[in-house]
């Protein structure tokens, strides 16, 4: 069994409120639960609207997928333009 996780520090721009954080991220979170039935949750800065901390955590047969995985969900949410990633590591923990 292998567990990636992945802890993504995030940027909100253009985000004027925490009904408007909240709005942005839940949306996020929900569509990769459906898409890649992960765990995934935000896990810091909560009453901060202009930053988020998300942590997410995916479990597979094999490294190479979890690492598959976790990339593209780096990607999603690299490629939205509200949405600024600072640097993170995805870590593969074998067991």
């Amino acid at each position: 069994m292998v567990v990636g996780t992945l802890e993504l520090a995030l940027r909100l721009n253009g985000v004027r409120s925490l009904k408007d954080k909240r709005h942005l991220i839940r949306g996020l979170i929900e569509k990769l639960r459906r898409d890649f039935g992960m765990s995934i949750a935000e896990v810091d800065d909560h009453d901060l609207w202009g930053n988020a901390t998300i942590g997410v955590a995916y479990v597979s047969a094999n490294a190479v997928q979890a690492e598959f995985v976790l990339q593209r969900v780096l990607e999603l949410f690299d490629q939205n333009p509200e949405i600024t990633v600072d640097p993170c590591v995805i870590d593969i923990h074998r067991s």
